[in-house]
């Protein structure tokens, strides 16, 4: 952190728990999914391994198809990331890349938390060479712009997907790991921490005792009931 920054509580308490925990508390507080981004894993700084968790609040990044009439942002959306956010970038369903190697060296000299690409990003070593966390439906190879375009920035955006309706804003709380990326709206943030803590106690005191033989079901009945 630079010097007088002063961390999120959120964030540094979301840091103890795992995507699984806070959707556990999401469905809890009836958010649909509980808050699971499905179809976004994670790429950098590992494929699916290591002890990655990315957390931090939303920045959002919106393109649109080239011939919207929207006008174009009018700077680079990556010199503008605030220290500590998860850049989350929504994209048209396009064959090519949104993200690369510079905007993830950018990123990391702006103290970003990670990126979530609702789509497919490029550059892959470049990005684990920064050991900079990427979560992403895919990788590509060529470059947004014949396709797509930055219109704005820090505005809600939909998850592009047909199976779910989630909108993420900015000031959300983005968290990711092996198990992928969950969205936590930020009116709900303070009312996860105690459900996660009870939780993970419970869930706890159950592996215990079935690691010395109690049943799930009777180990449920003591710690969940």
């Amino acid at each position: 952190m630079m010097p007088g920054h002063s961390e999120d509580p959120v964030v540094r308490a979301l840091r103890n728990y795992s995507t699984c925990d806070v959707s556990d508390a999401l469905c809890k507080l009836n958010v649909p999914n509980g808050g699971f981004l499905a179809g976004i894993t994670m790429w950098s700084p590992q494929r699916q391994d290591g002890p990655t968790r990315m957390v931090g609040t939303a920045y959002t990044v919106k393109y649109v198809p080239v011939d919207d009439p929207a006008p174009s942002y009018p700077t680079h959306y990556i010199d503008s990331v605030p220290e500590g956010s998860v850049i989350f970038v929504s994209t048209p369903n396009i064959p090519n890349a949104v993200f690369g190697g510079l905007m993830g060296a950018r990123a990391c000299a702006s103290k970003a938390a990670g990126a979530v690409i609702d789509g497919r990003f490029r550059d892959l070593q470049e990005q684990r060479d920064l050991t900079f966390p990427v979560f992403a439906r895919d990788v590509g190879t060529a470059p947004p712009k014949e396709l797509v375009r930055v219109v704005e920035v820090n505005v809600p955006v939909k998850l592009q997907s047909s199976e779910q309706d989630i909108t993420i804003n900015p000031g959300d709380y983005l968290m990711g790991d092996l198990n992928g990326v969950v969205v936590i709206p930020k009116d709900l943030a303070q009312k996860t921490l105690p459900l996660m803590r009870k939780q993970v106690e419970a869930d706890s005191n159950m592996a215990v005792e079935i690691n010395m033989g109690v049943t799930f079901t009777e180990a449920a009945k003591k710690f969940r009931m």
